[in-house]
Formats: structure tokens, sequence, C-alpha cells
């Protein structure tokens, strides 16, 4: 390994090579730089910069220090290398700010290499090195060239973590953005969806979510933002009318109960939550079956519903008392029946398959209740509210329907046992 005795598997630093090797090739430190610049210029396109340009300058400046930093350590004990590698610490981390790989950087160290080889094996024949000191020299410039290239990795990976976290920063609070009230303007979206590396869609949808069923949120693509953990999350989801967003929901959210809103425009994310946490909410209350993720779109007239259920719970222990003053057991069929008939346009034949009965049952009960009923049955004025009433009352199970004796309403409350009735 050389003409001094090292332990095995020790590798020799500049300061290991023989003093007085350095003298003779300081005159050649310009002309070495200089040659590694065009090398390195020719073979990294990202590097080929003018040279009287500030990055051709800076560039230039870089190897020459880095050249005059390894010839000043050859022979020498205790010439620290603590500055220069601060330096490639910086291009680290300026590779990474300007969204490069360490690619070019590795090229440009290995080049310059190369080119040291090549002149120190000039350099021995010329100064009679002996093989030993050749061998030497060359393994303590690996070993230089090494921890340089440690130290641009060590900076390049600390600035792609502040990026990351930076750009996380930056995801959360244009999440947030994007559902205030009142909106925000679109140049102010647009700006911070730039910070946060988000390309900004020309339309949204919001999807709400209920309960987690694991601890742990799943791995989220880059297209959406995410709130996994605030007291009442959501996703936002670009271009929702695109071909496989449903399928994208679905696998994001698993089990977990879903609801997603409306397509907006891009600052108008407040309204599609809105109407997709109103959405959850009845999933949640048992009222729309559960099966996720629910589209809002689905369920209109259910959530139309659900805004006034106070006033057609009014209306309908006015408009139907006949029927919620017979028992439970008589009254449930007689309802679902007169919705599945009006629903299916008066048809009997219709309304027995939608409902699996005998026509002539349904045809019975329609009897029944243009006895109890009489002309609002078929008065063409009253018939969207019946209509309405009725899909109230059969979609919200956990609305108790006993009369109280007074025609006004008797107290809320939500049961198991309800829903299931």
């Amino acid at each position: 390994m050389g003409e001094r005795a090292r332990s095995a598997g020790a590798r020799p630093g500049p300061a290991e090579v023989p003093a007085g090797v350095a003298e003779p090739l300081r005159p050649f430190l310009g002309v070495t730089a200089a040659e590694m610049v065009r090398e390195i210029q020719a073979l990294v396109p990202e590097y080929a910069r003018p040279p009287e340009s500030d990055y051709g300058r800076r560039m230039r400046w870089t190897v020459e220090q880095t050249v005059r930093h390894f010839v000043d350590a050859l022979g020498r004990a205790g010439t620290g290398g603590d500055e220069l590698a601060e330096i490639y610490v910086g291009i680290g981390a300026h590779e990474a700010r300007e969204g490069r790989s360490l690619d070019g950087l590795q090229t440009a160290i290995r080049v310059s290499g190369q080119v040291a080889c090549r002149r120190f094996i000039k350099d021995a024949r010329r100064l009679d090195w002996s093989l030993a000191t050749l061998g030497e020299i060359i393994e303590s410039l690996f070993v230089f060239l090494e921890r340089l290239a440690g130290a641009a990795a060590r900076g390049y990976a600390d600035a792609r973590q502040q990026l990351a976290t930076e750009r996380e920063r930056h995801r959360g609070r244009l999440r947030d953005l994007l559902v205030v009230e009142p909106p925000a303007s679109l140049e102010a979206v647009r700006e911070l969806a730039g910070a946060a590396g988000w390309d900004p869609p020309r339309t949204i949808a919001l999807v709400a979510l209920g309960p987690a069923m694991e601890d742990h949120a799943p791995v989220t693509p880059p297209a959406i933002l995410a709130d996994w953990h605030g007291p009442r999350p959501y996703l936002v989801l670009p271009d929702p009318d695109g071909p496989g967003r449903e399928r994208t929901v679905d696998g994001l959210v698993r089990s977990r109960p879903a609801a997603i809103g409306p397509t907006v425009p891009l600052n108008k994310g407040a309204v599609s939550l809105r109407w997709a946490r109103r959405t959850l909410d009845l999933v949640l209350r048992g009222v729309i079956p559960e099966k996720a993720p629910v589209v809002w779109s689905d369920h209109v007239s259910t959530l139309v519903a659900s805004m006034s259920e106070e006033l057609l719970d009014l209306a309908a222990r006015a408009r139907l008392r006949p029927l919620l003053e017979l028992p439970r057991h008589r009254r449930e069929p007689l309802v679902r029946t007169l919705l599945a008939y009006m629903e299916s346009r008066d048809n009997a034949v219709a309304a027995s398959e939608r409902l699996v009965v005998h026509e002539q049952t349904v045809r019975y009960r329609i009897r029944r209740l243009e006895q109890l009923l009489g002309d609002m049955l078929y008065d063409p004025d009253r018939r969207i509210e019946l209509l309405l009433l009725l899909h109230t009352w059969v979609r919200f199970p956990d609305v108790p329907r006993e009369p109280d004796g007074t025609g006004g309403t008797s107290p809320r409350g939500v049961t198991r046992s309800a829903r299931g009735r």
C-alpha cells in the first residue's frame, strides 16, 4: 500500500502523502482547474454556461478552490476541509432547490477526478515519483472526492426535507383557502397553488369523511389535498368529473363513511364541502344507506327534505293525520305503497314490482288510502307537496311519528331500533 506501513483496511488521506509533493504542483493549479471546467461543461449539459456569466464564474471559483484545497492538504497534517465541505453542502442544497438530481454534480466530481489522475500520471514521470507515491496520491484523491460528494449529498437531503416541509405547509394553507367563506380570489388561490406545487384545476369537489377505522392515514396522491386528522376531515378532489375519480376516492376512504359534494369552481369549495357534510350527516343518521363514497347528486330530494325537517314534520301531521292515527303496522305499508305508486306515475303494476308485492295488494291499499285522504290523493296542486311529505316520512326513519293529541310534534330522538324499522 505504500512505503509506510498502514493497518489493513485503512484508506490514506492527503496528509499521508509524502511531504514535499505539493510544491511542484502549485504552478499548474490554474491550468488544471481550467481543464476540469472544460471537461465538466462538455459532459454535463446543465453546467455548460458562458464563462463570464455569474454561474460560470461561480463554477470556475469552486473548481479552483477544490484543486487548491487538495494540493494544500498533500503531506500536511491538520489541514481542515470543513470550509470546502460547506461549499459542497451548499451546492447540493442548490441542486435540490433547482429541482435537479445530484447526477450532474456527481458526474462533475467524477470528471474532475479523471482529469486529476491524468495529470498526476504525467507529474509522476516529470517529477520522478515512485509508483507507491503515485498510488497514495491517487487513492487519497478518491477519498477526498468521496468526502465532497458526501457533503453535497447531505446538503441535498437537508434541502429536500426542508422543501418538502415547506410544500406541505403551503398545501395545508391552500387546502384551507379553498373552503373559506367568503371565497378567496382566484389570483390568491393560484399564487398559493404555485408555492404548494399544486396544478390548479378548473373545478373541484369536496369529500367529507366520517370516523376512521384505522389510525394511520392512507398515502394520498399529490393531486389531492387532504385533511385526514382535523375534527371534520375532508379531501379536495381536482377535476372531479374526470375518469376514475370515484374509484380514486373509494380507494382512499376504503370502509370509512364518506360523501362527495357537488362540482364547483376552484374558489367555491365551501359550497361543495357544505353539501358533502350534510350528505355525510344523513349517512351517519341512517337516512341515506351507507355506501362509501356516497354522491350528493344521488340524494337531492333527501337533502332538500333535510333542510326543512321540522316544517315537513308539522305538515305531515296536518296533511296525513288520518294515517298517523292508524297503528304503526298498518300505516307504514300504506305510506310506502302510496310513495311507490306516485313515483310509478299511478301505475299499480310498476308499484307492485318496486314493492315486491302482488298488484292487487297495491290496488287494495290505494283504495284504502282514497278513503283516508280523500281528494288530496289526486289534487294536482297537492301532488308535489304529497310526494315530498311521503319521501321524508319513508327516508327519515329516526323521526318518531306518533300523534301527540295536539297536532304538534312529539319529542325527537335517534335510536338504533328506529333506524331498523
